[in-house]
């Protein structure tokens, strides 16, 4: 399988680009390329490089396959996804794969760092065995093919671990270790301590984790925050339902309902008037210049000249600091409740109006 390359043979390697595939949560991705792919694949080393996601596939019946489905998927922005495919090499981790002796013993080097009553796995240090040592294995975590094959054994002997701990490995990226969230999701306390991750972004590509618990200290990116709490803030932008780091322990966590249908409740009108009275309530609001305000809207869907759209923005130090250029706030049409407690063919009173209380 190693000698096959860029011949578009069968059991050619082609390399898949996404670019700014980053943006993108990595399960929503892959996703939604299998949906549109006319083929089903396996990506192999999935990794970012800068904006960029990448995968590798064999077979140039998929490798064609993929490009079709390239301007197929669009974003929650409404903008299609490129996608593109050139021949390659073989991948890295496929062609210095662990031969099977190698992973029997870093299997046997595994089993005896497993705790089963806490479902605990520790990994730190792991280069450093001395099963491993003695074996001439050397595992590097930050190789895709070393952390590949970690992963590989954790999902076939350890599928229900919850507590995994890879401090102390030099870690500097976490592309190999992205693949945890599709193989082993059960995981709730993982440990990246006294490793060498320099930004808080390589969070992202593990965020799919549902974290209870995480350590960082030792870590550069800890060294990046003006305070602690901007630090707790952006790693619980990362993992939302976090209740420990390092080990401090964080208020419970805001879960925001998303499920709800309706996150404002409607208004309910308690009774419904004349036609000729809405029209002569609207007329009065119309009066009062909230036209005019809806003319100068800061938001940037309505206007429709180009100048309009951009006649509203403030920019330099002056214009930022003078709040008198801004558009007069005034009450949404949309928003009003309007209380008549008399009402003749031709006049009405109208003692209030004002916004919907919530």
């Amino acid at each position: 399988m190693g000698d096959n390359t860029q011949d578009g043979t069968p059991g050619s390697w082609f390399k898949i680009i996404i670019p700014y595939g980053r943006k993108y949560d990595k399960t929503w991705l892959m996703s939604s390329i299998q949906s549109f792919c006319s083929v089903p694949f396996t990506p192999v080393d999935f990794h970012y490089v800068k904006n960029q996601a990448r995968f590798f596939v064999q077979d140039v019946d998929t490798a064609s396959a993929l490009k079709d489905v390239s301007y197929k998927i669009c974003d929650e922005e409404n903008r299609k996804i490129s996608i593109f495919v050139n021949p390659s090499t073989v991948p890295y981790s496929v062609r210095y794969k662990l031969e099977p002796e190698q992973m029997e013993q870093l299997k046997l080097t595994m089993n005896k760092r497993y705790d089963v009553s806490q479902q605990a796995l520790d990994l730190q240090c792991l280069r450093f065995d001395p099963d491993l040592v003695g074996h001439d294995i050397d595992i590097i975590l930050n190789r895709r093919n070393c952390m590949a094959a970690t992963l590989q054994i954790i999902e076939e002997n350890y599928p229900k671990l919850l507590s995994l701990n890879l401090s102390k490995n030099k870690l500097y990226g976490l592309n190999g270790l992205s693949d945890i969230i599709e193989m082993v999701p059960t995981v709730k306390i993982l440990n990246l301590s006294r490793n060498e991750l320099n930004l808080v972004w390589e969070l992202n590509k593990i965020k799919g984790l549902d974290l209870e618990e995480l350590w960082l200290e030792g870590n550069p990116l800890c060294d990046t925050f003006p305070d602690q709490s901007t630090y707790i803030s952006a790693i619980r932008d990362c993992f939302p339902k976090l209740l420990r780091l390092d080990g401090q322990e964080l208020s419970p966590p805001v879960i925001m309902d998303t499920d709800t249908s309706c996150l404002i409740k409607p208004c309910k009108e308690s009774y419904k008037g004349s036609d000729a009275l809405k029209s002569l309530v609207l007329q009065f609001l119309q009066q009062s210049g909230l036209c005019e305000y809806f003319m100068e809207s800061r938001n940037m869907k309505k206007p429709k000249d180009p100048y309009l759209r951009v006649q509203p923005l403030r920019h330099t130090k002056r214009h930022v600091f003078s709040l008198c250029v801004l558009p007069k706030t005034q009450h949404d049409l949309s928003s009003f409740l309007v209380d008549i407690w008399f009402q003749t063919v031709s006049t009405c009173f109208l003692p209030r109006a004002a916004p919907e209380s919530h």
